[in-house]
């Protein structure tokens, strides 16, 4: 990640007060509080819409994802039966990215998806190199073999992200020496690591 893509996310974690990245995290941890010089004071209540869309960006961003590819994904979501929010997470915890990085093949969702694009990676064998690919139960996801020399991922398989990432939930079965992972069934909502009220993100795109 360049240096001003790297600051861009520390501001926009600080916006959202959620650390998107390690290094915004040990902001957070230095300065647990609003920047500028009114950054201790309280801060005003914000409005129903505000805090609606505050959820959203907070979901989306997680998933460093564009709006458009958001709004696809609640639509989708809205027309499976279930509660809308719950299948929103699923849907999108399924994308290749995300399962790239809750398996410790990359630090952050950046390089998770910078993983993939760049054909690293393969899904039951082929190279898949569309970040937004849906996987399936049952898929095994791998880092090709050809790259699997390669010091990047030589520091995942030692376990070198796990300390900055979430336990890796119960839906993937995860070989981490191997590079590889299996999606073992779908997602259920209180199993994925992202933090975001999925109603508000409902009753925003429903409005």
């Amino acid at each position: 990640m360049s240096r001003s893509r790297s600051r861009k996310t520390v501001r926009l974690s600080r916006s959202l007060g959620l650390a998107l990245t390690p290094k915004a995290q040990r902001y957070f941890e230095k300065r647990p509080y609003g920047p500028g010089e009114h950054g201790r004071a309280r801060r005003r209540s914000e409005s129903d819409y505000a805090v609606r869309l505050k959820e959203k960006q907070r979901l989306r961003a997680q998933y460093g994802i564009r709006e458009a590819q958001m709004r696809l994904a609640f639509n989708e979501a809205r027309r499976q039966p279930g509660m809308t929010g719950e299948n929103l997470v699923e849907l999108l915890e399924r994308r290749l990215d995300a399962l790239v990085l809750r398996a410790g093949f990359g630090r952050t969702i950046a390089q998770a998806r910078q993983t993939v694009v760049h054909r690293h990676v393969l899904v039951d064998g082929k190279i898949v190199d569309r970040p937004s690919y849906r996987v399936k139960p049952g898929q095994v996801i791998q880092i090709k073999p050809s790259s699997q020399t390669k010091d990047p991922f030589q520091v995942a398989a030692a376990g070198s992200h796990r300390d900055v990432l979430p336990d890796v939930p119960e839906y993937l079965d995860v070989q981490l020496e191997k590079l590889q992972a299996t999606l073992v069934r779908t997602p259920k909502r209180a199993e994925v690591p992202v933090v975001c009220d999925v109603q508000m993100v409902v009753e925003h795109y429903s409005r």
